[in-house]
């Protein structure tokens, strides 16, 4: 999520007020409240189509997250539909996290359009601007692409699982961002998840996460850990392997591993049967690896090993297969957007430059480069 806008809310409520205002939304938006997270909720939905204000479209851009309700009825309505495009649209700049909830609906209706969506639709399209329709076929596809909860017979059960996800995802912005947000998470996760296959009960899963730089991979590494250690019966992160290893007996990782591993008194004998999550970053040496495999070798069914590393030949030399490639570019983004957030644009725009020069001298030893960097940045 990109943290060139200030939030204002942590939810955008976004719901067919006809289905569901005084009921779901209505529990579930007390409940967000009870939480403390900041929720935007419309009431004064429109219903002949017309475009949504200036000041929804703020308080969408000010939201970390949308709930998107998809009622039996939301694409029956204009202003519901509009409102979605506008959603995908900050959700497509990695801007806002959408949470879809199916209500009532089969997500294969909305996915595919079909059924009662696809006779919405055949009214709009008799009514309505070609273009326009097209614009919200088109959010509708790529909202129902996303990850997301089905109603059932118990709406609470569905509002509890709704609020304690928000307030663990935003637990983490806080614990792991230190003012930044990573740029392009969604993205991230989706690919990361279908390596890790965490439904899957097999043996000890080995994934590798590589980028030439530090902190895109650490960032991302330390998200993954927080976002998924809950499902595991034991985790432990272990950060800076290459530091904490150095000058010291391959055995102080062991050491290590023990100290930080979030349950009381392990052993390996009671890891033996557990499913556990060991994320490791930052290794930099096989030995390391060799260090470790006393432990994870031991672990229970299901139980996922992550590694992070700057050296992707590490990787292929320990026999681990499933690599995920980090665009470090992404990440650089993320260090540098406070700047922007900040509105000091001369700032950014020196540091690209400092880095352009940096590149020039060390490359082609440019000693002029230096005077042109002073130049252009006295300009700014």
């Amino acid at each position: 999520m990109s943290c060139a806008t200030a939030t204002k809310y942590d939810v955008f409520l976004s719901f067919r007020g006809l289905d569901t205002r005084s009921t779901f939304i209505s529990f579930l938006y007390k409940e967000l409240v009870r939480m403390n997270i900041r929720t935007f909720k419309d009431d004064e939905e429109l219903e002949n189509g017309q475009r949504i204000s200036p000041e929804l479209k703020r308080a969408i851009e000010e939201s970390r997250f949308a709930v998107v309700v998809f009622s039996k009825n939301y694409a029956a309505s204009p202003w519901c539909l509009n409102e979605l495009v506008k959603i995908m649209d900050f959700e497509n700049k990695d801007s806002i996290t959408v949470m879809p909830i199916f209500y009532g609906v089969e997500p294969g209706h909305v996915r595919w359009q079909t059924g009662v969506v696809a006779e919405q639709f055949k009214k709009h399209e008799s009514r309505e601007d070609h273009e326009k329709v097209f614009s919200w076929r088109q959010a509708l596809a790529a909202f129902a692409q996303l990850s997301g909860d089905c109603s059932g017979d118990d709406d609470s059960k569905l509002v509890d699982k709704i609020a304690h996800e928000i307030s663990k995802k935003m637990t983490i912005f806080a614990t792991i961002s230190n003012g930044r947000n990573l740029v392009g998470i969604d993205r991230h996760m989706k690919a990361l998840n279908r390596k890790l296959d965490l439904n899957s009960n097999k043996d000890v899963r080995m994934v590798g996460i590589w980028t030439r730089g530090g902190d895109g991979r650490s960032a991302l590494a330390k998200y993954v850990y927080q976002d998924m250690c809950q499902q595991f019966e034991s985790h432990c992160f272990l950060g800076n392997v290459k530091t904490i290893s150095q000058g010291r007996h391959s055995a102080h990782l062991h050491h290590e591993f023990l100290q930080n591993i979030q349950r009381e008194n392990p052993n390996k004998q009671s890891l033996k049967n557990q499913k556990v999550l060991l994320v490791a970053d930052d290794v930099d040496k096989v030995k390391q690896l060799e260090a470790l495999a006393g432990d994870f070798s031991c672990f229970g069914p299901g139980s996922v090993v992550i590694i992070t590393t700057q050296d992707k030949h590490l990787l292929g030399s320990y026999g681990i297969k499933d690599v995920y490639e980090v665009d470090i570019l992404t990440f650089q983004k993320v260090c540098r957007l406070l700047a922007f957030k900040k509105r000091d644009i001369s700032a950014a725009f020196r540091w690209a430059l400092c880095r352009a020069t940096n590149f020039a001298t060390e490359c082609f030893c440019c000693q002029s480069s230096t005077f042109a960097y002073w130049k252009v940045t006295d300009s700014v």
